[in-house]
């Protein structure tokens, strides 16, 4: 028994959260520095590590080379030795560069946040398109770095990094990972590919889709199963559940829609993640409606909502309607002043769902428009698009082109502005 625990000790991964303080000048401040370090460490616990000590450096910029100064990294030799480290884990994306020379002069295992994030989603990921999605991210980040990898990329090692599909893909040669990547992508546009054939389905029964949006452990999962009965697992960690799940409900005033759950945001998201899920995250610039729902018991849910609405405007959903739902009320004393769109709720006791919901039915009445226009001929997938997600009013073909009077959403009317102009 005592060689079995011997041997269980020897498994668990100690490690020293470091992060990089820039001068008030930079986009990143000091006082958000301890709140990327309390998210890196629940990450971490998440991840199955724990964080056993803090080194921050303030300096003006990081160090191109190897990330921190050369006293920071002597101090961070003393401090492995007095806490029985077994690695640290860097706030920032390490370059190749920055974390081979950060292991070498450590002569310890260096890990980033991205590798932690990488290493939750593989957990994390059930079914078979999250399992491509999550290999896809990992190979491509792996791939700039194999070059000189020491303790980070060993499977010996164990841990974080070394978990999930691509756990068999580290002893591979840089041509082996491009030939499965070059598969991956081509099963995610078989995905990609899918889910687009199901989203114009959608639209030609003219369903409004809302999208359920959020940082990570916002309570997306709770709003949904409180308002469709989904049973998608729910439980107060990140990244609980990644597989994006769509439910029908039905409005108070008999309108059907669409609630589409989307995988959580997170400070710092990998870029290759953002990349590997994108077929899931269309789902968001396709919507109808967006709800970002936020932690309100969070002391930064501020900064969260920004990251989140940053997110957002990179797939280009920027101008879509939205509705802040600020969750989890019940766990504070005093609610923020909002705007009449905003909505205040419970996901766990079901306070103020009522409410949430004819704040949606408001947005989506006031989201259609009628519109009359002339199409030109050469412009039929307009005309097209017009005839599958809108109510034809009247229709009359011209010398110039199709007249057209329509009813249509919002969204539609995005779309329709790409193809013929913004001049509608």
């Amino acid at each position: 028994m005592a060689k079995e625990l011997h041997e269980l000790n020897e498994l668990e991964e100690r490690v020293i959260l470091v992060a990089v303080e820039m001068d008030e000048r930079s986009s990143r401040s000091a006082m958000d520095t301890d709140a990327c370090l309390d998210e890196l460490e629940e990450l971490v616990k998440t991840a199955g590590a724990t964080a056993v000590a803090r080194s921050v450096q303030k300096r003006e910029r990081i160090h191109p080379g190897h990330y921190l100064g050369t006293g920071k990294i002597e101090e961070l030799k003393a401090m492995l030795l007095a806490y029985d480290a077994t690695g640290i884990v860097c706030d920032d994306e390490l370059s190749p560069a920055q974390l081979r020379n950060l292991e070498q002069m450590l002569g310890t295992k260096v890990m980033d946040r991205t590798i932690v994030i990488l290493d939750i989603f593989a957990a994390r990921a059930l079914s078979g398109e999250g399992k491509i999605q999550v290999e896809l991210a990992q190979l491509k980040y792996r791939l700039s770095r194999l070059t000189g990898m020491g303790a980070s990329m060993s499977r010996l090692g164990g841990g974080i990094g070394t978990r999930g599909p691509g756990e068999k893909k580290l002893e591979t040669d840089r041509r082996y990972i491009k030939e499965r990547i070059a598969e991956l992508n081509k099963d995610a546009q078989e995905i990609r590919t899918h889910r687009e054939l199901l989203r114009a389905q959608r639209s030609k029964k003219g369903t409004p889709v809302i999208s359920l949006v959020g940082y990570t452990n916002a309570g997306k999962s709770t709003i949904l199963n409180r308002l469709s009965d989904a049973g998608v697992l729910a439980e107060d960690k990140l990244f609980a559940t990644l597989d994006p799940v769509v439910r029908q409900i039905t409005l108070p005033n008999g309108l059907d829609i669409l609630l589409s759950d989307t995988v959580g945001f997170i400070n710092k998201l990998p870029h290759d993640l953002i990349e590997a899920f994108k077929s899931t995250l269309e789902e968001v610039s396709n919507a109808d409606l967006i709800l970002h729902v936020v932690d309100i018991s969070c002391d930064h849910y501020d900064a969260q909502m920004r990251v989140v609405e940053d997110v957002i405007a990179s797939l280009g959903a920027g101008d879509t309607p939205r509705i802040n739902v600020y969750n989890k009320i019940d766990r504070i004393d005093s609610r923020p002043r909002g705007t009449e769109d905003d909505a205040f709720v419970s996901a766990a006791t079901g306070e103020g769902m009522e409410s949430l919901l004819e704040r949606v039915e408001k947005l989506l009445s006031a989201s259609h428009s009628t519109i009359e226009l002339t199409i030109p001929y050469d412009k039929y997938e307009a005309v097209a698009l017009l005839h599958s997600e809108a109510r034809i009013l009247s229709e009359e073909h011209t010398e110039t082109g199709t007249k057209i009077c329509a009813a249509c959403e919002d969204g539609t009317l995005r779309k329709l502005k790409k193809l013929v102009g913004e001049n509608i």
